[in-house]
């Protein structure tokens, strides 16, 4: 194809365009330090908690994730131990289907709050990397940490002294 000058950049204009459009849409996905995004405002599948003031540690899951399955049991052991002190466990499912996270808690039988996001709005506005990913939210609404992925008990020693240390600054 034999492309005059004119029609190459109109070609390569149309083409930058387009790239930088892209690119200009989606969301760069937060940073420790920024707002983590109002989760009333998510139009989440659930009841959820009063979270005014609250360290929360928001994981995102599916039920056909092999590591969400692995993490839910530390989940629980934190959300019991911590629930006294003003840390909230919250499980984000990523299910399209009700029915599939309904399985999922009926065998795994979680002690903290699980919410659905079947749209995606809140994992769209985190641009959520991998199932599962956990932020740590300090009791201003500022992510403290973030975890893509779960490497067992190396991933719970983290969150255990993210939490501590969060703890510690009240």
């Amino acid at each position: 194809m034999n492309m005059s000058p004119p029609n190459l950049r109109t070609a390569l204009l149309a083409a930058m365009t387009l790239i930088l459009s892209a690119t200009v849409s989606f969301a760069a996905a937060p940073k420790v330090g920024d707002a983590f995004p109002p989760l009333s405002d998510a139009k989440l599948e659930g009841t959820l908690p009063d979270t005014k003031g609250k360290i929360l540690l928001v994981d995102f899951w599916a039920s056909w994730c092999a590591p969400c399955r692995l993490a839910f049991p530390a989940l629980k052991d934190i959300a019991e131990k911590y629930k006294d002190k003003g840390v909230l466990v919250i499980g984000v499912s990523i299910d399209e289907e009700k029915a599939d996270m309904d399985a999922f808690v009926r065998k795994t039988a979680p002690n903290f709050t699980i919410v659905r996001d079947d749209k995606a709005i809140l994992a769209d506005q985190l641009n959520v990397p991998t199932m599962p990913s956990t932020y740590l939210v300090d009791g201003e609404g500022k992510i403290a940490a973030i975890h893509a992925g779960f490497e067992g008990e190396a991933t719970v020693k983290k969150y255990i002294a993210e939490i501590e240390r969060l703890l510690a600054k009240r």
